[in-house]
């Protein structure tokens, strides 16, 4: 019988290259999401949340809710993962505020926002995954599940996500959570239809002393 082919890893200017993209699509599609008044889920979610509440930039919600996982993420991840993924929040956190003034959106369909900026959200965090990397928080959690339990990454995300969509009940209007609904679902399609087993065998570095083979 011959053996399985190892997998092939990422090279360091791919992994930048994925860092830069990834998290310019997050961002951008934060913005998106910002001007239409809809929420993505998770704790990007959150942050968009609490900009509605208080008037505050995402970007700064975004790097504060992110902090507390990042306390246990080097025992249970790694510390290249952790670091990694601090980087990502940080670069997510200073794009947003520098899109948000580079580009000016008058006003924008919710339909298409909830479209586009769930698309650009999702093919960004699909990039970070697939160079080990997350955004904090649940994409912590998310891929610490699916590394050690083999839950599906996409699923996974998705029950939290509606879980933040459903608490902001109490916030958003009915039009607008139903619309965020429809973001949240399409983030998370996104990653269950092209983030999984079998499907995806390069690699980089590894994950809580496994390596991680993004799925």
């Amino acid at each position: 019988m011959t053996p399985p082919a190892e997998a092939a890893r990422h090279g360091s200017h791919e992994d930048a290259f994925a860092l830069v993209m990834g998290t310019l699509f997050v961002a951008f599609g934060m913005l998106i999401c910002a001007k239409a008044q809809l929420l993505t889920g998770g704790l990007a979610g959150v942050a968009l949340l609490l900009q509605y509440v208080t008037g505050t930039g995402f970007w700064i919600f975004f790097a504060l809710v992110n902090l507390p996982f990042f306390i246990f993420a080097p025992k249970v991840l790694g510390w290249p993962f952790t670091l990694r993924s601090l980087l990502a929040v940080a670069m997510v956190s200073l794009l947003a505020r520098a899109i948000s003034s580079w580009i000016v959106i008058s006003d924008i369909h919710p339909l298409f926002a909830a479209i586009m900026g769930g698309g650009l959200t999702g093919t960004g965090l699909l990039m970070l995954f697939r160079h080990g990397t997350a955004l904090g928080g649940f994409n912590i959690l998310v891929l610490f599940l699916q590394n050690r339990f083999g839950l599906r990454a996409g699923y996974v995300q998705m029950a939290l996500d509606l879980s933040v969509l459903l608490a902001s009940a109490l916030v958003l209007a009915p039009a607008n959570l139903a619309w965020s609904v429809l973001t949240g679902v399409l983030v998370n399609l996104v990653l269950a239809f092209n983030h999984r087993p079998g499907r995806y065998q390069a690699t980089t570095g590894r994950i809580g002393g496994a390596t991680a083979r993004p799925r």
